[in-house]
């Protein structure tokens, strides 16, 4: 039984998600236990895309007609070996590849995606109608975000669209998207999306700890500890909660206990607002800063984070202790707007 939580379920079509072959003309129906389950995944946060060997304008109508095109981002429909489909899927998004699944009718297709990604959940068509009540497929919480992450991610594909056909400098488009960076403390209401951003979030995450809502609910009624989570919006609408950080404030030194951030904000130049206020919050109440780092598979991107912003490392043990030079402003970017409440 798979432990990882699964952020995305790629589908077949023939004899998957409907009945028949779409290129030998086949009467195409579709699978309605298929397109139940598709709805119900979309409604828990569960991302899903289409590796299909067929022709893709094809594919497209048929499932459009069916009312399931909108629910799939970067569909892979062409003649490539499903395991290349499968890596595209993953790096598009930017999740682990160990957090797809895969459905097929085919058993050979489902060991060529085996073969070349051994971390990928394979499951028969034949059991769709198991999907729904695998432990992997059902989130802890299903928040406002959850619901609406599908959206979310379309939202960033247009971006990436218009970015490729934008001409100016990287930092004119980022201005292009009026972003507004919120940092406020967690309230109760925050917490079942800040346990979501402690499981979902790998390569972004200081410590790689997996805090519950009990622990993260422990820390807000405890003055000695802030939880602040973060919010980014632009023009082409929100990126929801997308950033968490946990600071142990005593008398003369705070530390940050934990700092992670959504993936899909690295590319929008906000991955360090979060960082450098915490850091000029400091400097203002005159302590020291440090910072917590555990090394796991996945995280590097943040010991980086932590080295580039200027923070020197005072301890290496299993815990890295950081600490900050707060001798100095940290500047927040031109093109976005900062807004503390």
């Amino acid at each position: 039984m798979k432990d990882t939580k699964i952020k995305c379920v790629v589908w077949d079509l023939d004899n998957t998600l409907w009945e028949g072959i779409l290129q030998e003309g086949d009467n195409i129906v579709l699978k309605e236990e298929a397109a139940a389950v598709i709805k119900e995944l979309d409604k828990r946060g569960i991302l899903q895309s289409v590796s299909s060997k067929n022709d893709y304008e094809s594919a497209k109508k048929k499932l459009e007609e069916f009312g399931l095109w909108e629910y799939f981002i970067y569909p892979q429909i062409n003649w490539n070996p499903k395991s290349e489909a499968i890596e595209t899927i993953a790096k598009s998004i930017n999740i682990g590849i160990d957090t797809l699944a895969f459905v097929d009718d085919q058993e050979f297709e489902r060991e060529e995606v085996s073969y070349s990604h051994k971390d990928v959940l394979c499951i028969d068509a034949l059991k769709i109608d198991k999907i729904l009540s695998m432990d992997c497929m059902m989130p802890n919480y299903i928040t406002t975000d959850s619901k609406n992450r599908r959206a979310m991610y379309q939202n960033d594909i247009t971006r990436n669209n218009v970015e490729k056909d934008f001409q100016g400098t990287k930092e004119e488009f980022l201005s292009s998207l009026h972003m507004t960076f919120c940092i406020s403390k967690a309230r109760e209401s925050d917490l079942q999306r800040a346990e979501e951003l402690t499981v979902r979030t790998h390569q972004l995450n200081s410590t790689g700890y997996v805090y519950s809502y009990d622990e993260l609910k422990a820390c807000i009624d405890d003055e000695k500890y802030e939880v602040l989570v973060t919010r980014l919006d632009d023009k082409y609408g929100t990126y929801g909660t997308i950033g968490l950080a946990l600071i142990e404030k005593n008398e003369k030194v705070w530390e940050v206990k934990l700092l992670l951030m959504s993936c899909r904000v690295m590319s929008r130049g906000v991955g360090n607002i979060l960082l450098n206020y915490i850091c000029n919050e400091a400097k203002k109440a005159g302590v020291k800063l440090q910072a917590q780092f555990v090394p796991t598979d996945k995280n590097r991107i943040m010991y980086i984070t932590y080295k580039f912003n200027g923070f020197k490392e005072i301890k290496e043990n299993d815990v890295i202790v950081f600490e900050a030079d707060t001798s100095y402003e940290r500047k927040i970017p031109e093109y976005v707007e900062l807004v503390v409440v």
